[in-house]
């Protein structure tokens, strides 16, 4: 005899109650209402997209990740469609570090010729398509932001999925750091609508990093040196610069560097010593000036919950941003990573054909500000607000009168629901308190004839025979 499989989700993907989902949706809807006060406008773009858009876009790394789609129908029993490599078994043994470059092509060939189509990565490359594809209906400079889940073929572990949802605002087609200023306002603006004091939102500049590493002579090793300095607060001084010496960057650049280890203070502090390092530098001198810039207007402005901090340790996708770079902290106290990031991208686009289209975006962690308002207590206790009253089945006239009473609660906007059986009374109680729900309904004969209610709060166990009109007062 067969027994029934049990139940289960790939790893990696999670199921969502009701209280989980009304907790998201409550993030969710906080975060739009800000976009749309800022004037981003929505967009959505497919789950999946062709291969070759996602394909070589975010590194070797990256490409291993993608989860591609196998071609639907019978397309393997067709003559002539796929040439198998001879070798086949052999390459789908080796890493993707091991494979020559002819290899490489080889295994391409095959697995295109199974799938032409894959799940979508993250949202920017999307829309870099978006905007290239749609750019003669676009107005410049574009504003919009996307809410979507994106799939990484990851290994699961805690707080990393394979799927799960980006949240991110991004404007193309302007260089002016306004922007840059309007984000870090975003930002503070999101923050203090969903209660969540404190947070930090650290700030850098692409081309400081590039200054540092013009002035110790590393050019040639930028990625180096910056995952080395982004370790600081991990590991420490001593080991930063141990790191640095195995990757080959001199005793004289490292001692260069010494100002940078005791960086402290405010903003104008930092900037002051920022600008003694970088006094030859010409690149960094101007990633300087654009930080002044974003500051002092942030000073204007005022922040109503959030601190803008420089941290020159601040490095993120170092190949990809090319200006500001930020990255949001949770308050002190609550060990999380970063709850959102974002930067300046000169040419996004570029990778579609449409050149010298710059932008700057910043994305929202989902997940992880969920888990922090959890932490914290700041969910709202009405969010999770269910049915508030459900009326009793006694048979089928009685039920007939209750659905009469309960289309005009929910015409008031009142969630009231009719028990679907004459079950049992201890039943159909115990389904109400099972739910949570506040209040319940008893039509019996009696209240038939003389066209009351009684309303039941279940809290206290107290009970009062109401007309309709008092019922729909005291449900109000």
């Amino acid at each position: 005899m067969n027994m029934a499989q049990k139940p289960s989700i790939p790893k990696g993907t999670r199921d969502f109650n009701a209280e989980a989902v009304a907790k998201r949706s409550y993030i969710i809807e906080t975060t739009k209402e800000q976009f749309q006060l800022y004037g981003f406008q929505p967009i959505e773009t497919p789950s999946f997209e062709n291969s070759e858009t996602l394909m070589g876009k975010y590194g070797d790394e990256g490409d291993r990740l993608i989860f591609k789609i196998l071609n639907s129908g019978n397309f393997l029993f067709e003559k002539n469609t796929i040439e198998l490599p001879e070798s086949l078994n052999t390459l789908m043994l080796k890493s993707l570090d091991e494979l020559s470059i002819s290899e490489k092509i080889e295994l391409n060939k095959f697995t295109d010729g199974i799938s032409g189509k894959a799940l979508r990565y993250d949202l920017t490359v999307p829309f870099a398509r978006y905007v290239v594809q749609h750019q003669n209906d676009i107005v410049f400079p574009f504003k919009r932001y996307q809410i979507q889940p994106v799939w990484r073929a990851d290994r699961p572990q805690k707080g990393r999925f394979r799927e799960f949802y980006q949240c991110d605002a991004d404007v193309v087609g302007s260089k002016s750091l306004f922007q840059e200023v309007e984000f870090v306002q975003l930002y503070d603006a999101v923050f203090n609508a969903l209660k969540l004091d404190g947070v930090t939102i650290k700030i850098n500049n692409r081309k400081i990093l590039s200054g540092i590493a013009e002035v110790i002579g590393a050019q040639d090793k930028l990625i180096d040196f910056t995952v080395a300095l982004d370790k600081l607060d991990k590991i420490g001084e001593e080991k930063v610069k141990e790191e640095m010496r195995s990757k080959g960057i001199s005793e004289e650049g490292i001692s260069k560097l010494q100002p940078l280890f005791s960086l402290k203070g405010d903003f104008g502090n930092q900037v002051k010593s920022l600008k003694s390092i970088l006094s030859v530098s010409e690149i960094g001198l101007e990633g300087i000036k654009e930080l002044e810039f974003i500051n002092t207007a942030i000073s204007n402005l005022k922040l109503k919950t959030a601190t803008l901090q420089l941290d020159v340790t601040l490095a993120r996708g170092l190949n990809y941003y090319t200006g500001a770079i930020f990255e949001v902290s949770a308050p002190e106290g609550v060990k999380m990573g970063s709850i959102g990031g974002g930067g300046r991208y000169d040419d996004l686009t570029s990778i579609f054909g449409k050149p010298d289209t710059s932008g700057v975006g910043i994305s929202f962690g989902l997940d992880r500000i969920y888990l922090v308002l959890e932490e914290l207590g700041l969910f709202p206790n009405t969010i999770t607000d269910a049915t508030k009253v459900l009326f009793i089945n006694f048979g089928e006239k009685e039920a007939l009168a209750c659905l009469e009473a309960v289309t005009q609660l929910r015409q008031k906007g009142i969630k009231a629901e009719l028990y679907p059986d004459a079950a049992k009374m201890k039943k159909q109680m115990t389904y109400a308190n099972r739910r949570n729900i506040p209040y319940v309904v008893l039509v019996g004969k009696e209240e038939l004839e003389s066209k009351m209610f009684t309303l039941k709060t279940m809290e206290t166990g107290t009970q009062e025979k109401l007309k309709l009109q008092d019922l729909l007062q005291a449900l109000l």
